[in-house]
């Protein structure tokens, strides 16, 4: 089953393979020189409980015969399926609480048997959870209902089945992980270029299920983007667009199912629109007395039709903490990318426009060419990047160490971002002042996207933990931050999709008349609501 790729399987309770883990003994390292870095004082450091010592209760369902070879209901499976990636998640895994495992596993290899699924599931009453590569900050894939549940492993539809050399698009399943699809398209010279912080694992159809954000600051920003059709199978037939650059025949069918989070229909493969791999690169950091004033720099930069590919602007604090920068600025991270020509203008005057508010080179801007054997980034491009990647893995070793760490994402215009990321700021400090007492801890923000209009701040909280008492913490932070961002007139998703823990303010967020039509749409293609129920809506 796609869960072990190559003899490796993937961790029943936190990021990335179980190989991956490494001995307690370098944790306990690990989370010294974590918390000494974030000023907290010295902690016990737990071990996770072992998959032997998880206790589940009993399966409500067994499979039909025909059903039975793709089917699994061990421990392991219905561990590892429980529960997604969030900070809570990972808290809740580390310590061996799976309340509401998924009863079965499904694997199907094909749509004829997701097809038989889904019919299973509907005549059983169950609730059908479809997963992709599990890594939902949100609760995307943690049923909390009271029916039985299967959860519908999508990783084995994993191939890219055509590309299309001349309009430059890919049709591929829905299971394929980044580095899956990306393996497959390199064959072709394409490269997707989607590249969400969750790329080693997640996966095309969860991508376009969450509108999940990825590698592009600017221009190509959501999955949105980069969708030319969807084909999708729901409990009343099949869902598929046709295939077009565009069209102004009414509400788009494709765009329906965008961001619709497993609700309306099981995706299974979609046309996406790929690009010739960039061998142009040009990036450079550019340092800001003030967070404020780099802001007023990605603003320019976004009304300025340069589309950098790259222009992450983090505060003092965060740019200290990821090592991009010590020097207490704001460090701008930009970068240009194109497979058709070089970039030195671009980025001079990106640099201009930067200097225009204050901003000075971090060092020595990089440029490459496709003749360069190097693959060398700028010191601060490199060490944010390295950070990025290295973010979810470092998560379990937080929870390991007693660290609270939980991130928010939002968006706003320019013309309310000064005083909405003040605001947002300044609650998330007195929540965690309240939620975790005076001592020391980090509220640090950073710009993930630009828009012409406006930007997504991206807000990361660090604290120290009560043991045992983490999740009332994280409760109490989370539903602060929320309702500051919503308070303030910001989304309360970005890129992270709404999930079950979005969805009070998602319902405040949404006018009526559309959660009306909503409701509508599910009731007409899944009637007995057995499609992830309790995300974007209420449960049947």
């Amino acid at each position: 089953m796609p869960q072990a790729i190559e003899g490796r399987r993937l961790k029943h309770w936190g990021w990335g393979y179980e190989d991956q883990q490494p001995p307690h003994e370098q944790v306990v390292q690990a989370a010294a020189g974590i918390r000494a870095h974030l000023g907290f004082a010295e902690s016990e450091v737990e071990r996770p409980v072992a998959l032997a010592d998880v206790r589940l209760r009993p399966p409500r369902l067994e499979p039909p015969a025909a059903l039975a070879e793709i089917c699994a209901a061990d421990t392991y499976q219905r561990a590892a399926h429980a529960l997604g990636k969030s900070y809570r998640d990972v808290v809740r895994g580390f310590r061996g609480q799976f309340d509401q495992p998924p009863d079965v596993v499904a694997h199907p290899r094909n749509e004829p048997e997701l097809s038989a699924v889904l019919e299973w599931a509907e005549a059983e009453g169950a609730a059908a959870i479809p997963f992709g590569g599990g890594t939902s900050v949100v609760g995307g894939v943690e049923y909390t209902g009271e029916r039985p549940s299967v959860t519908v492993d999508l990783r084995a539809l994993d191939r890219v089945l055509e590309v299309d050399a001349t309009s430059r698009a890919a049709r591929i399943q829905a299971g394929a992980t980044g580095p899956r699809l990306q393996e497959q398209l390199r064959e072709h010279g394409l490269t997707l270029r989607h590249f969400p912080q969750s790329f080693e694992y997640s996966t095309l159809g969860g991508w376009i299920a969450t509108r999940a954000g990825g590698h592009f600051a600017t221009l190509w920003t959501h999955m949105d983007d980069l969708v030319e059709s969807v084909r999708a199978l729901t409990p009343r037939g099949v869902w598929q667009s046709r295939r077009l650059p565009g069209s102004g025949a009414g509400p788009s069918p494709d765009r329906f199912l965008i961001g619709s989070e497993g609700t309306l229909g099981v995706i299974t493969e979609a046309w996406v629109r790929v690009h010739e791999k960039p061998g142009y690169r040009a990036s450079a950091g550019i340092g800001f007395d003030s967070f404020e004033a780099g802001a007023e720099a990605v603003r320019s930069l976004a009304q300025s039709g340069l589309h950098p590919s790259n222009c992450r602007l983090l505060d003092a604090a965060e740019a200290a903490l990821t090592r991009a920068s010590a020097d207490g600025r704001a460090l701008l991270v930009l970068g240009f990318e194109s497979a058709d020509h070089p970039l030195d203008a671009w980025l001079s005057r990106a640099i201009e426009l930067c200097g225009d508010h204050g901003g000075a080179p971090a060092g020595e801007p990089v440029l490459r060419r496709p003749q360069d054997e190097t693959g060398e980034r700028g010191e601060a491009e490199g060490a944010w990047r390295d950070a990025f990647l290295q973010a979810p893995y470092a998560r379990d070793r937080l929870v390991a160490a007693g660290v609270i760490s939980e991130t928010f994402e939002t968006a706003i215009t320019w013309d309310r971002f000064g005083d909405f990321v003040s605001t947002v700021r300044s609650a998330a400090q007195t929540a965690v002042a309240k939620a975790c007492g005076d001592g020391p801890a980090l509220v640090t923000c950073r710009l993930t996207h630009a828009y012409p209009d406006g930007a997504a701040p991206y807000f990361t909280v660090l604290a120290p933990a009560r043991r045992g008492s983490e999740l009332e913490q994280w409760g109490q932070i989370k539903a602060a931050a929320s309702e500051a961002i919503a308070g303030a007139g910001g989304t309360i998703t970005h890129h992270h999709a709404v999930g079950r823990d979005h969805r009070p303010w998602y319902d405040r967020q949404r006018p009526e008349p559309f959660a009306a039509a909503l409701r509508a749409a599910k009731a007409a293609v899944d009637p007995a609501g057995i499609l992830n129920p309790g995300v974007l809506m209420g449960e049947a």
